[in-house]
């Protein structure tokens, strides 16, 4: 029995008459439980004015329009609208039920984004969801920062995991939201978790700024102009023009706009004869835990957080890509090409997926070639060459054969010294979330004044 997690339950003593499975009463969550009923606390249900998910149908996805939130929007304590959609407004005025606004509480209910939630900021007026995130609008005199940083702690993570389907992956379903026991502490705990979350996202918004200065100012040093075609959006070729050099026979393709784009990078280069590609397959040995990096692990200012460390046996066949620190990932599959991020020293020796790119060079270091593979005109280049019915991606030709501009060293100096800036950015940010849910915990282990006390001396 050594090591065996067994708790023995009674049958009158069930807590859930839905539920017999094993774990649901492992010994983590039964704790877990029982440390929360010995403090005052109030369920989901008492505190909240609705509790709902969002649109179970598929969205005709728009350019631009009202934000729409899926799984990979809601991370621990903010939203990556980077990882957004967008509707119509008319299409959101048929999904009232489901519109968000300030305030409102947002919970990822499956798959592996589950539990993570986070509150719509002030900067959000309006926007919309997918079935996979749940919706929390409380009632007045209960603090949504705090609701959702507990529910970001360990102490509601394991409430929801608990009641996750054990299937194939953790699901919970809206009916098991009300039962979700929060605890309650004063507006001195509130106040302070609302003030630590409200500068994080203050300086994660920081962060995204300097990046899109970076952008700017390299587009800038390279002569890109944004490409403003007359032509009527009709191009004719011949088959020699056409498919005998590209292989491409779809008309989106020979868009004007994308000749525009390239035009105005002003350059003879490609990706082949700047960058250096590392495609070399790895297999990982069984019995050694290696960091994997996921398209859900990528953040919007090009940087890596939330990686899990898998033992090789457990690892998906994907993980076949080994990343060593000054390199750069690109997501090659249409839809995530922004997915692009650069490796630190942190994650030198990580594996990732083969739906990722891996590339440096030499004659770039890596933060200006992860600004550009960023940027709006790269983007729209690898947008023009992804290929593919069920699963539309850029392919390796494709991909080495496209324009990329080749930037002053001086140039590649401040780039490298600007993104630097925006990653400690967002280091800090992310350090200050952990610290309020971290806070959290310690009220519900030692108190509320010894956990005030605490992140007085953490964040000030």
């Amino acid at each position: 029995m050594d090591g065996l997690d067994a708790e023995e339950i009674q049958l009158a003593n069930l807590e859930n008459a839905f539920t017999l499975g094993a774990e649901y009463y492992g010994k983590v969550y039964v704790r877990t439980a029982e440390t929360i009923k010995k403090l005052n606390h109030v369920t989901l249900q008492g505190m909240s004015k609705l509790i709902t998910d969002g649109d179970h149908g598929s969205p005709d996805y728009q350019e631009s329009g009202i934000l729409y939130l899926l799984s990979e929007s809601v991370q621990d304590g903010y939203i990556d609208t980077s990882k957004c959609r967008f509707i119509t407004p008319e299409k959101n005025a048929e999904l009232r039920r489901s519109e968000l606004h300030p305030g409102d509480i947002v919970v990822t209910k499956t798959g592996v984004y589950f539990g993570k939630s986070a509150v719509i900021p002030e900067s959000i007026r309006k926007a919309n969801m997918i079935a996979h995130v749940g919706k929390i609008k409380l009632k007045s005199g209960y603090n949504p920062y705090y609701v959702s940083t507990f529910l970001n702690s360990k102490y509601g993570y394991y409430q929801l995991r608990r009641r996750g389907i054990k299937a194939t992956r953790p699901e919970i379903k809206l009916v098991e939201f009300p039962e979700i026991m929060v605890p309650v502490f004063s507006d001195r705990l509130d106040e302070k978790i609302e003030a630590i979350l409200g500068d994080a996202n203050r300086i994660l918004s920081s962060s995204v700024d300097v990046m899109k200065e970076c952008e700017s100012a390299l587009l800038k040093a390279v002569g890109f102009q944004a490409a403003v075609s007359s032509d009527s959006g009709c191009a004719i070729r011949s088959f020699a023009d056409s498919y005998c050099r590209s292989g491409r026979l779809d008309a989106e393709y020979y868009q004007p706009k994308y000749e525009a784009i390239a035009r105005s990078l002003n350059t003879s280069e490609t990706v082949r004869s700047l960058c250096r590609l590392h495609d070399e397959p790895f297999l990982p040995k069984n019995h050694v835990k290696y960091p994997y990096i996921e398209l859900a692990d990528v953040g919007q200012s090009g940087d890596i957080s939330g990686v899990d460390v898998q033992y090789g046996a457990e690892l998906p066949t994907r993980a076949r890509r080994v990343v060593k620190s000054g390199q750069i990932i690109v997501a090659s599959v249409e839809g995530s090409l922004q997915s692009c991020a650069l490796i630190t020293d942190e994650y030198d020796g990580a594996l990732c997926s083969t739906g990722f790119y891996v590339l440096d060079s030499d004659k770039m270091n890596a933060e200006t070639l992860l600004v550009l593979f960023k940027s709006e005109p790269i983007q729209t280049l690898m947008k023009q060459r992804c290929s593919g019915t069920i699963l539309t991606a850029i392919s390796k030709d494709e991909l080495l054969s496209m324009p990329l501009p080749l930037v002053d060293a001086r140039i590649q100096e401040g780039i490298a010294a600007k993104v630097q800036e925006a990653f400690a950015l967002r280091k800090q940010a992310k350090q200050m979330l952990e610290y309020a849910k971290q806070g959290v915990e310690m009220a519900i282990e030692q108190g509320e004044d010894a956990a005030l006390g605490w992140l007085h001396d953490q964040v000030g």
